[in-house]
């Protein structure tokens, strides 16, 4: 009787080097969006009162445009070393393109306007929301400067985050919330809403910290918008907390959508068929 052929220990470790890739794969990435909803709820946080969907295209012929398409504008990553507020802006910018878009204000008079206590939230479709005050939204100062959620872009980074240009899908990113800063605070007059300008411009609540350490106004540029939310009286969540969508039959989860299993599959089987040809030779 003969014995079976023993696995060779180098084929087993390859087999399982390769199933670990795949298993380490990064999760799938939202999609751009090319529509958003936006809601009025009332002062309970619940009520829905008014709510409607709008697309780029009714976007860009409907509502003032802001942006050129030529001017980019920047955020600002963590400062890791040195003064972590950095006024004159000069480390870890993080340009987000050429873009152009809608004001947050105006897309919430789609749902009746915003009056003062009023607070609205942007939301991406994976849950992760920022939420301004009527302040910060309706009389912005300069060196913030209005809050776009940008659905084109004219011209890509020369570094960093590849957007993508033109309108979504081929904008990666977009919609992307964009603070569309002036040039007051930068030497280099750069269109540039700092950490510093964060620090001055929003209320401790609406201010982003890099791991609760570190401002960074990066960390508020939300990416795949696909709702805008008024809440009459001012929102009483969880800031920055995901949230679950409105749209459909309000069961979506609120995390990313995990890594499918069917690209496991295919490696799964090449490791089984490297293995299978060295146990025969």
């Amino acid at each position: 009787m003969t014995r079976p052929r023993a696995f060779h220990p180098a084929t087993i470790l390859a087999a399982a080097f390769l199933v670990l890739v795949a298993i380490a794969a990064p999760p799938a990435l939202a999609d751009p969006t090319t529509s958003l909803t936006v809601t009025e709820i009332g002062p309970d946080g619940t009520t829905i009162l008014n709510s409607t969907t709008v697309d780029i295209e009714w976007l860009e012929a409907n509502l003032p445009v802001l942006g050129d398409g030529v001017t980019h504008y920047y955020h600002q990553g963590p400062v890791f070393e040195g003064d972590k507020w950095d006024p004159n802006e000069t480390v870890n910018l993080k340009d987000r393109g050429a873009v152009k878009g809608t004001d947050v204000a105006d897309l919430c008079s789609l749902a009746g306007g915003l009056g003062p206590g009023d607070e609205a939230m942007v939301a991406a479709v994976d849950g992760y929301n920022v939420v301004y005050g009527y302040d910060t939204l309706v009389n912005p100062p300069a060196r913030q400067g209005p809050l776009v959620v940008a659905w084109f872009n004219g011209d890509d980074v020369k570094e960093g985050e590849i957007q993508g240009t033109g309108y979504p899908p081929d904008f990666y990113t977009g919609m992307r919330l964009v603070f569309f800063a002036d040039t007051s605070t930068n030497p280099e007059g750069l269109h540039v809403f700092g950490n510093e300008d964060m620090r001055v411009t929003l209320p401790e609540n609406a201010q982003y910290f890099y791991n609760d350490l570190l401002p960074s106004t990066s960390g508020i540029s939300v990416k795949w918008v696909s709702e805008v939310r008024l809440y009459r009286d001012g929102y009483r969540g969880d800031r920055h907390a995901p949230v679950k969508s409105l749209q459909g039959d309000n069961t979506a989860t609120s995390s990313p959508a995990p890594t499918p299993a069917a690209p496991l599959v295919p490696v799964v089987l090449v490791a089984l068929g490297c293995a299978f040809l060295f146990r025969r030779r």
